[in-house]
């Protein structure tokens, strides 16, 4: 039987990264729609639902990707409630890629340091939805997590957002200008920048001055990059001390991870993939081979 994906783009176009990616983790046909409402959806799942018997519907999965995270969380919620057992499909979220980007710095992260619990964590532009799973998952696992904004009313609202979210508690710090980066960056073990493409967030001089980093992580790819010396790809490599990532240190497990969850959705008919789930297989991925 073959392997069928629903694609739910929020977006006017489906993305089509996502559809080759899912093609290359052993879809055997993407149906996408973009432009998706949430009055959309009910009918487009349930066409789903009833056209497979259930011990079939493993077979059928939903992908729910665009530009916006905001509209594809209420899409992944108007799913998950148009379901019912035993007729469920597995379903997952990463709108802009911002479930897998967040996850693939997270747990490269734990890899490199062991433990983050108790470390002292600052995600650059964490306002994001990428900055902002990074920082709830980050929070989970133990960390003391500070997200950066140049607005301090954003950066409030963010941390009320993650707080609620992933039920932890992070904390804002305002970012307006490179003066008040001592500040921010002071005793940080950790820093992640989830901030613009094409915006130099700190100087070298910024982080190397810094005595207590033992991690910093660049998801910016566009020049000039996020965090001045630490290149797109640098994987783990140690620089002034520092064990550094950059995007595509980053990027090439996010791929991987990306396709490794497509490939979880056709084993069985009740998977609901978001941060944490994705997290999880993220985990087993980077675990040590037996």
């Amino acid at each position: 039987m073959r392997k069928l994906l629903l694609q739910l783009d929020s977006s006017r176009l489906p993305s089509v990264f996502d559809q080759v990616v899912a093609y290359d983790a052993g879809a055997d046909q993407v149906m996408s729609y973009g432009g998706v409402t949430e009055t959309d959806v009910r009918d487009l799942i349930l066409g789903c639902l009833f056209t497979r018997g259930p011990k079939d519907l493993h077979n059928t999965a939903v992908w729910i990707g665009g530009s916006n995270m905001a509209a594809g969380e209420q899409l992944l919620a108007i799913v998950l409630d148009s379901m019912f057992s035993p007729f469920n499909v597995s379903v997952m979220l990463d709108s802009n890629g911002s479930n897998t980007t967040a996850v693939a710095a997270v747990v490269k992260i734990e890899q490199a340091v062991a433990d983050v619990k108790g470390k002292k964590v600052v995600v650059l532009g964490g306002t994001g939805p990428v900055g902002q799973r990074a920082a709830g998952l980050l929070a989970k696992a133990g960390a003391r997590v500070t997200i950066t904004s140049r607005k301090p009313e954003q950066g409030e609202k963010s941390c009320q957002f993650v707080n609620a979210r992933f039920g932890v508690q992070v904390e804002s710090a305002t970012l307006a200008d490179a003066a008040q980066l001592p500040r921010v960056l002071d005793g940080v073990n950790i820093f992640l920048n989830a901030g613009a493409a094409g915006v130099q967030m700190v100087s070298k001089a910024g982080w190397t001055a810094v005595k207590t980093l033992k991690i910093a992580v660049d998801l910016n790819a566009v020049p000039p990059l996020g965090i001045e010396g630490i290149e797109v790809n640098d994987a783990g490599i140690v620089k002034e001390g520092v064990t550094v990532f950059g995007a595509f240190g980053i990027g090439n497990f996010k791929t991987k991870l990306h396709k490794a969850c497509i490939a979880r959705l056709f084993e069985r008919n009740d998977l609901v993939l978001d941060a944490e789930t994705i997290a999880d297989v993220a985990r087993e991925l980077m675990a040590p081979k037996s």
